[in-house]
């Protein structure tokens, strides 16, 4: 049996971002410690999931692992809709742009959010009243400052009419005249956790997860993250302030008969956060764990072990073992293996990265003996095969069949630890399509 030959990748026309070299390799003790990063992953209902924004921009910068769960693949969600910047791109604005439609849907979560923790309703109102009512700025105490526009004059009005966005020191948190939820915060954080004029029917329906009581009963004191202005699910992340937005606001002119529609910016604070995770396939992260030791991976806080760790993923993922030593395999001759579950293969390969190049070769994984025979682990016939190559040269690539080949007396119980991958062979076979009208015009050439 020949080995594959491997052609030369296909470039992407344009490509955004330049390349960036992968993870590097400790040799020593002090390279270790000066260039080298250990990242942290959690799993999550069998999902390994990694929440740093760091973490999460070496992980994708260096070498392509997980994709975004908000994302096509690269994580960069954003709340802000183009189409609106684009039409209010004269305001200078630097918050995001949003529809009022769209905000009014994130309100919808935060509530849900509090009357899922036993909040009354009226005392729901009041706190979102609060938290999204509009901010106004310092010079403007008795009117509302927005930024507003007819739809008609959208195209054409020059910035200079636009009234100043809102700057950072306009934005004073906690001053009563511009901040609505200045009433929740602390009289001196430094000194006492005691609210001022923190609502006694919220108090006493306010949780204690320590004593797993309320708060009123086991005599606890409430932290700063457990204020009913910021509840769980609307906090926003540890080291991180307020997510202001600007909200595209409608009006009607009623002094004209025509009832001329206006746009205006209105800036609101966002109460309910999406944040962008990286999600890793099991693969990818038993690889930056075992491979490259740059991940650690805990479960409900407790890190977990290399052996534990293919433990779980061999539990639960059908056949990892043998999907991980072939990514494996790949990652290390340079390649970036994908899930090709869109294409009904195991795995896709890319040549340095998604951005830059389109995937050249669909993997399919099978395990065989030396003789090359074995139950298979994706049943294929002639007829599904065909078709599988065909879907595969429809998107300009190549449908490759890697083979592990067992030696002698190995069996499953070898595949319960890592070591198995010293053990097993890789054979790697392309499929192309037979023409016989093309095979018998090159023999009539020669």
């Amino acid at each position: 049996m020949s080995q594959a030959t491997f052609h030369a990748p296909r470039r992407k026309r344009k490509v955004y971002e330049s390349y960036e070299s992968p993870f590097p390799i400790p040799l020593s003790h002090d390279c270790y410690m000066k260039d080298f990063r250990i990242c942290k992953g959690e799993i999550i209902n069998n999902n390994v999931i990694v929440r740093s924004i760091e973490d999460i921009e070496l992980l994708y910068g260096k070498g392509f692992f997980g994709k975004g769960i908000l994302s096509r693949s690269r994580p960069e969600y954003n709340i802000e809709q183009g189409e609106l910047r684009l039409r209010w791109k004269d305001s200078k604005t630097k918050f995001p742009v949003i529809s009022s439609i769209k905000y009014q849907r994130h309100v919808e979560w935060a509530e849900e959010l509090l009357k899922g923790q036993g909040i009354d309703s009226k005392s729901v109102n009041k706190i979102l009243g609060d938290y999204t009512s509009p901010i106004i700025q310092p010079d403007e105490k008795d009117e509302t400052v927005n930024l507003e526009r007819s739809v008609d004059e959208l195209q054409h009005e020059s910035a200079d009419q636009l009234i100043p966005t809102i700057k950072d020191d306009m934005v004073r948190e906690g001053n009563p005249d511009h901040d609505p939820l200045s009433q929740y915060v602390l009289d001196n954080p430094d000194t006492s956790p005691t609210y001022t004029q923190l609502d006694k029917e919220v108090l006493e329906k306010l949780h204690c997860h320590r004593h797993d009581d309320f708060i009123v009963h086991c005599g606890c004191k409430p932290e700063v993250q457990t204020v009913q202005t910021e509840p769980e699910g609307m906090s926003v992340m540890e080291g991180m302030g307020h997510e202001y937005l600007m909200v595209e606001e409608g009006t009607e002119d009623l002094e004209d008969r025509d009832e001329v529609k206006k746009l205006k910016l209105v800036c609101r604070r966002n109460p309910f956060r999406i944040f962008e995770y990286l999600q890793l396939s099991h693969e990818e992260a038993f690889f930056l764990v075992y491979a490259l030791g740059c991940l650690s991976i805990a479960y409900k806080k407790e890190p977990l072990t290399i052996l534990k760790l293919w433990e779980i993923f061999s539990a639960a993922q059908q056949n990892f073992p043998a999907r991980y030593m072939v990514y494996h395999h790949f990652r290390s001759k340079g390649w970036v293996p994908k899930v090709g579950l869109k294409y009904g293969t195991d795995l896709l390969l890319y040549r340095k990265g998604p951005p830059f190049y389109h995937a050249s070769y669909s993997v399919i994984i099978e395990l065989v003996d030396e003789n090359f025979e074995g139950s298979p682990l994706r049943p294929l016939t002639w007829r599904s095969l065909s078709g599988l190559n065909r879907t595969t040269m429809n998107v300009s690539k190549e449908l490759l069949i890697c083979y592990l080949i067992k030696p002698p007396g190995f069996t499953e119980k070898d595949t319960d630890t890592p070591k198995c991958i010293k053990k097993l062979k890789i054979q790697e076979v392309i499929v192309s399509r037979w023409i016989s009208s093309r095979e018998r015009m090159e023999h009539e050439e020669l």
